[in-house]
């Protein structure tokens, strides 16, 4: 099953749902889709869409995925490399009125750098990321939690 994670923005991204239903037609995609569609008003008979999850149902939904298709949100991305899925992360573009500006470019870029992720901007690079993620080995992601609190103690311990 391949899980399609659209976030809770409000802003439409029905552009990575007509690519993934235009691979479903063409035969790339021949597995399930569960879409979390949020905000974005799409209809489809060929992918499951739920607008919103409790938390509990998302989790579920990230477990059973083969693959992970998120628009470049960091909770969706970091959800998905923790559980050690393979993520293609698609960002939301200002010039489509998918957001208010392109940092979600920025933000899958740096996670598909350090090997976490595989990147797309543009959505022509989609069949192509789905071929490379058959073989996609993701680095491990470490959270730098840890260091940023005990950079906070010694800083509070020498005060």
């Amino acid at each position: 099953m391949i899980f399609v994670v659209l976030g809770t923005h409000e802003l439409p991204f029905s552009r990575l749902l007509e690519k993934v239903e235009r691979l479903q037609e063409t035969g790339v995609i021949t597995e399930d889709v569960v879409v979390q569609v949020g905000h974005t008003p799409y209809e489809s008979e060929m992918m499951t869409l739920i607008p919103f999850m409790s938390y509990s149902e998302m989790e579920n939904y990230f477990d059973k995925a083969r693959l992970i298709i998120t628009h470049a949100g960091t909770g969706s991305i970091i959800t998905g490399v923790k559980k050690g899925k393979t993520v293609i992360a698609a960002a939301r573009l200002a010039k489509y009125g998918e957001h208010n500006d392109d940092h979600q470019i920025e933000i899958s870029e740096t996670f598909s750098q350090a090997g976490h992720i595989l990147s797309v901007v543009d959505l022509a690079d989609l069949e192509k990321k789905l071929e490379q993620a058959k073989d996609f080995e993701p680095v491990p992601f470490k959270s730098g939690r840890d260091q940023m609190i005990k950079l906070i103690d010694d800083f509070i311990q020498t005060i």
